[in-house]
């Protein structure tokens, strides 16, 4: 399996990301292919330290899309996973992924379950994603939010990579969710945002991806968004533990999505909004 790793200013993380891929005897198995991206610090020079395991690729542009780019051209074998630098994640989870992508009537793409870790997060941060867990769209399929992998077949439902800021949300919605699989027994972590602030950032961030994507491919396969809002309602109604939290989830999901759509209409140029309140040192 070849494992794609764009990274944007990374330093102070990417060491933890492959510190577990190349000391893990199996790790052997896996095509490491990190793409430094218009970088700024030593992102690329704490790569290179993990010697020859790691292909180390520089680009000047900061864009992850066009690191993906580079990271597929790089890249030699399938299945191909393609890895944010800041995730937690071990070798036994992408040789799973990659044994579901190589079996005989398998996904085309394929995630392992994500768990937010909130542990330090601000109270109403910790209580969307309280909510965020109960949504159709983690029930039904979800691949993305960090970690997803094509199988060869996969790959070739598109061609070049769109100029959308939501990559995983537009690798999710090109598949069918009887084409996709979750590995239940194999988890990646991703930290969230530490403060309200820089949730509500970074969530405006996935909205207005979103809205760039096609029509046809924001919510495909999904339920019309009045029955996915109704869904959600009724797994809290029975859960009176829930009902503060889902009111804080009401506006941390509204905002983001009413700013994106001012952004999208006034055709304010889009921000990477980057999270540094994640960001600590490896």
């Amino acid at each position: 399996m070849s494992v794609v790793i764009p990274a944007h200013d990374e330093a102070s993380v990417i060491g933890r990301l492959l510190e577990g891929l190349t000391t893990d005897p199996r790790g052997h198995e896996l095509e490491l292919v990190v793409v430094a991206n218009g970088c700024t610090d030593a992102t690329a020079s704490v790569a290179a330290s993990y010697g020859a395991s790691v292909t180390v690729v520089v680009i000047d542009e900061a864009s992850k899309i066009a690191a993906l780019e580079a990271g597929d051209q790089a890249a030699t074998v399938f299945p191909r996973a393609y890895v944010d630098a800041d995730v937690v994640l071990g070798v036994a989870a992408l040789l799973a992924l990659a044994d579901e992508l190589e079996r005989p009537g398998g996904a085309l793409v394929a995630s392992p379950r994500l768990e937010v870790d909130a542990v330090g997060a601000a109270w109403a941060v910790r209580q969307h994603y309280r909510i965020w867990e109960l949504t159709d769209y983690r029930r039904t399929g979800h691949i993305g939010s960090g970690v997803y992998a094509l199988s060869a077949d996969g790959r070739r439902r598109f061609g070049r990579w769109p100029r959308v800021i939501a990559d995983d949300r537009f690798v999710q919605q090109l598949f069918h969710p009887r084409q996709r699989r979750t590995l239940d027994d194999h988890a990646f972590t991703v930290r969230s945002a530490r403060t309200l602030r820089a949730h509500l950032r970074r969530s405006t961030r996935i909205a207005r991806g979103n809205l760039e994507l096609p029509g046809e491919l924001q919510h495909a396969g999904a339920a019309p968004g009045g029955a996915r809002a109704a869904n959600l309602v009724r797994r809290v109604l029975v859960r009176p533990d829930l009902w503060t939290a889902f009111a804080v989830y009401s506006i941390t999901s509204t905002l983001p999505r009413l700013t994106a759509r001012r952004q999208v209409a006034e055709q304010t140029e889009p921000l990477w909004a980057r999270d540094d309140t994640t960001r600590v040192t490896a």
